[in-house]
This record gives C-alpha cells, structure tokens and sequence, in this order.
C-alpha cells in the first residue's frame, strides 16, 4: 500500500503559508531575530518567531479574542486548516462518512504559555490549568474542526516528536489502522522553553551556522508543520499524488539526556532503518534536510552517523534550523514540509550562515535549484537519544513488496503496579545511591516498576520502549516555574530542565538498559495508556519486536492537585507491563 501525501501546511518564522516558506527559502532569507511577542527578559538571544500575535492568531481563525487557547494550538490549526484545504478532506469526508481520519500531533510545551501565565503573574489558575498538558493543544486542534478527526493522539519526545507523529502515521496506514492521517506538531516559544535551554547554555548570540566551525549553539523557534497521509484506495480516481512517504525509523541513542554519542549510534540506526523500510540504497538519497542544530555536540555526532551511512558518496546535506531557528517538537513536521517544497520545486535549500569547515563536521550544501529530488531524507533528533529519520519520495506509486507479511500476536508476561512513595526506596536494588538522590520520585517509581516488570518477564533488555505520561515529571516542572517566579528567569536550574521533558521518563530507561531500539511517549491524558499499549502491540504484530516494555507514569503535588483539583492524588503512580510475541 502506498502512503501519499496529499496536502501540507506550514507556520514558522519565515512564512506562515507554503509559497512564502518556499520564497524566503530561495532567497536565502532567514526569520531569526529578536524576540517581538515572547516577554521574556532575553533580548540578547535571537529567535525564530512567528509573525503573528495571539490575537491576530484568533481573528484570522475566527476564535473569539477572549477565548483562552494556547499558541500550539492557535499555530497548529492555522497549518491544520492549511494541509486539510490543500488535500480536499472535508469534501472526502462528506462523501465518505465512514472514513477512518486520525489527528497525530507533536508537542513537549503544549499550553505551557498559559501555564506561565498562571504562575508568573498570580493569576487565579483551575480553569486555566486544563490547558495545560500536551494533549490539550491536540484536542483543541481537533475541535476546531468539528467532528472531522474520529481519532486524536499526542506524541511527546522532545525534539522528535513530529517526525515521530507523521511515522506513527504512516503505519497506521500501512496496517489498516486509519485511512488518512493528519500529522506532525506544534511548539510556542515560552519562557520555560527558552530559560530551560538557556541554563544548558547551548544557546548561540548570534543567528545559529549549523556544522560552521564557529558554531556555538542553536537559536530556538517555534511554529507548526502538518502534512495529510492517505492510502492509495482513499484517492479520488482523478488524483495523481507526486510525493509519498516510503520510508521510516526511530532508534534511541541511549547515551545521555541532553548529549548524543560522539558516534552518533542513534541516528545510523534511525537512518538505517529508514532505508530498509523505503527499500532503498544509500546511494539514492537526493537530499538530506539534517537535524542541524548548531550546537558542538550534535553536528559532530549527526556528521559521523551520515558518515557511517553514505561514506564518500555523500548526498547534499543542509540543514534549515538558520533559517526557521529550532522549534523543537515542531521541528520536524515544519522541516518535512520544507522537504516537500524542495521536491516540489526542485531546489536544495542552503545552509545559511556556514562559514568555515568545522573539525569532525561535513560540510554542507549552499543550495542549488534546477535539480530533481527523487528521494529525501528528513532528521528529527530529541533530548535522550530519540533519534527519527524520514523518507519522502517523489514520482508515481512506489512499488510494493510482494507478499503479505506474516503477523504476530503479543501477550503480557508481567505487569508491576507502584502508588506508595515508600517503595521507591526498592530502587538501590537497581541503580546507586549517588544516582538515585538526583533523581525526583518519579523517575524512582518508573525505573523500580520496569526493572521489576522485566526481571518477572524474564527479559533482560527489552527491543523496544513505549511510555505513557499525561503531565510528565510534574515536581520539577513546578520547581522550575516556582524559581522562576521567585527569582527570575535566570533561576533555572540545567539538573530540573532535564529531568521536566515528558520523554525524560522513556530515555531515562533506554539509557539505563542501553537499549537502542524503538522509543516513544504518548501523552494524551486518560488515554495515554491506551496508546502506548496499541503502539507496543503493533511493533510485536508488525513483527518488528519480541519483546516491548510499556508504561504509564504521572506523579503529583500538593500545589498542582490544589490546581487542578484533585480529589484523591497519588504521589506517584506508576505501570510497567511487558509485552512479548506469542511464539508457536
């Protein structure tokens, strides 16, 4: 089954439609600049903005300005709306009640700019705060649109977490799950987000120059990417899709929460599976839009996996983080349109602002146009090693493998329960005192609960690491507001920042299993379990997994269930379940 792309959408700071993205990418125009809506006391740290206000957001969305909506989710409809106009959804959809469309977004911040707000200017906040975890920027997006979308998910691993949507996507497609897919992410520029990265001190001064030997780190961006997946039999007779995604993978580098492997062994193995997945060589790669971030850390690492790759045949490789600075979560469904353009219009977009060879860094392309991209290669690499590499292809239907693939059945061999603070004390079985005391409970709790699970499904590493979270590590991400509001927005401390990320729970596992294989986090309130299980059930059907450890895991404070309301909260609350394929 061929999966097409039917139509994109795209908000970022260098246009808030396709043509003008398109135009400011040929003129080598980049959006990075100081800030204009954030209030943030950084004025000396350029960013990618979108041009637009909240407000202005609104009225052209025709939500009313009192209305409390995040800006994910005010970006995030203005490229939905975009890619569902491009691929006639809701003219399909008339004519096809029946039809199976699902909404997959990506988002870490979500409707943190509220959460802010709450916080930073003592604002009474219960009604306010459902807003905030990730989930809600993606089911605002949906509701927008009526009852369009009959499934809605929410996927949170960082810098990944687009690319992981439109793969997510894709095989849902590919294994009857859904007949059209909306996906990619959404990210707002907030003061945690920016102070959170600033306190790693990765931030650059200047506008970033990604594998530029005088790179000294990223500029942060922010914006919104979605493109619209259909299986072939969804397509009107009359339609001719030029573009299809063919290819897909996601590995975990299991190195470091905020650093990748000097030989970047997450991203080979994103792009390695990649190409198995499209069925191609490496040798047929046009064009790849690197992951590119501009830090030290990161080009070196991403520079010797696309060595390990492609050797000395290497494709063009640029990568568009100068242009649109690094919007994170967001940052792959904007790169994958960028993708999309390229192909369209037959141009490598540059590499803007590259100066001089960098030590251990390839050197990158300056752009080109009047070429013919067949096949493109997108990377999308997040904090704790969850590496995603794309594969978009141009022409008529790619070609099929012949054969049905044989599928599997999963069935749980363990399942460990933990919701008392006093257990977490079980973890020294596992992990050193040293390491435990700089860790929050519920890193404990999730680390006790899987070790356990495992050790009574007898597997040693699992092949892959599925997480559910409906809010995150909730204690640091308070910790981190509290210091901010207390002592200003340099108060932030690098330890908590890295620990407050949703995927932080997942990586923190992989890392400490070493296990390099498929890692991901839903966070989608009630049903992030639900979604965890249905992924880690279709890895072992798909038959690309024996074994997969799946969890759920959220924690609480007296302070966020005053909030929110909590009747009965559970300090901390957390389940591991081991699934494994049902062998003959």
């Amino acid at each position: 089954m061929g999966i097409a792309i039917t139509g994109k959408g795209i908000v970022s700071a260098i246009g808030n439609n396709s043509r003008d993205v398109a135009m400011a990418l040929l003129a080598k125009r980049s959006g990075v600049r100081e800030m204009q809506h954030l209030q943030s006391v950084h004025h000396e740290l350029p960013v990618g903005e979108v041009g637009l206000s909240n407000a202005e957001m609104k009225q052209l969305l025709g939500i009313e300005a009192e209305a409390l909506v995040s800006r994910t989710a005010l970006m995030g409809i203005m490229a939905v709306s975009q890619a569902i106009e491009e691929a006639g959804l809701k003219a399909l959809k008339e004519g096809r009640p029946s039809l199976r469309i699902c909404l997959i977004s990506g988002t870490t911040v979500g409707g943190m700019d509220i959460t802010e707000d709450i916080f930073l200017r003592n604002r009474e906040g219960r009604t306010s705060f459902t807003g905030h975890d990730c989930g809600s920027s993606t089911r605002s997006i949906a509701d927008y649109f009526g009852g369009l979308f009959t499934d809605v998910c929410t996927i949170s691993t960082a810098c990944s977490s687009a690319a992981n949507a439109i793969m997510l996507g894709g095989r849902l497609i590919r294994d009857g799950k859904a007949d059209v897919v909306v996906a990619g992410g959404a990210e707002a520029l907030t003061r945690f987000h920016l102070n959170g990265f600033n306190s790693l001190m990765i931030l650059d001064g200047e506008p970033c120059r990604p594998f530029c030997g005088t790179r000294r780190g990223l500029n942060l961006g922010e914006g919104a990417g979605y493109i619209v997946l259909q299986s072939d039999d969804t397509l009107p007779e009359t339609s001719t899709p030029r573009q299809w995604l063919t290819g897909w993978g996601n590995a975990c580098d299991a190195f470091h929460q905020t650093a990748s492997s000097p030989e970047g062994e997450g991203a080979y193995l994103a792009m390695q599976e990649a190409l198995s997945t499209a069925g191609l060589k490496p040798a047929d790669i046009s064009y790849v839009n690197a992951h590119g971030t501009g830090t030290p850390n990161n080009d070196v690492s991403e520079s010797a996996a696309l060595g390990r790759i492609y050797g000395d045949a290497m494709p063009p490789v640029s990568s568009t983080k100068s242009f649109t600075g690094h919007a994170t979560s967001a940052a792959g469904g904007i790169e994958a349109v960028i993708c999309l353009l390229a192909m369209q219009e037959g141009f490598i977009p540059a590499n803007i602002g590259w100066r001089e060879q960098a030590e251990g860094a390839i050197c990158p392309s300056m752009g080109a146009e009047g070429v013919r991209l067949g096949h493109v290669m997108c990377n999308s690499f997040g904090f704790g090693g969850n590496d995603t590499s794309l594969i978009f292809s141009n022409g008529s239907s790619p070609n099929e493998n012949e054969g049905t693939p044989k599928r599997y059945t999963a069935r749980q061999t363990a399942c460990v329960e933990i919701c008392d603070v006093d257990r977490l004390q079980d973890i020294k079985q596992f992990i050193k005192p040293m390491e435990a005391r700089r860790m929050g409970k519920l890193l404990k709790s999730a680390l006790l609960s899987s070790f356990e699970a495992l050790r009574e499904a007898g597997v040693e590493v699992p092949d892959a690491v599925v997480t559910g979270t409906k809010n995150g590590c909730v204690e640091y991400s308070e910790s981190i507001l509290m210091d901010m509001k207390g002592e200003g927005e340099t108060s932030v401390k690098p330890t908590y920042f890295m620990q407050s990320t949703h995927n932080t729970i997942g990586s923190t596992i992989a890392i400490r299993l070493k296990c390099h294989g498929y890692n991901t986090t839903y966070s989608l309130g009630e049903h992030s379990l639900e979604w965890a299980l249905r992924d880690a059930r279709m890895l072992i059907e798909e038959g690309r997994c024996r074994s997969v450890l799946v969890g759920l895991h959220d924690e609480s404070t007296p302070l966020f269930a005053q909030i929110t309301g909590e009747e009965t909260p559970l300090p901390v609350h957390s389940i591991a379940i081991v699934l494994q394929r049902e062998e003959a």
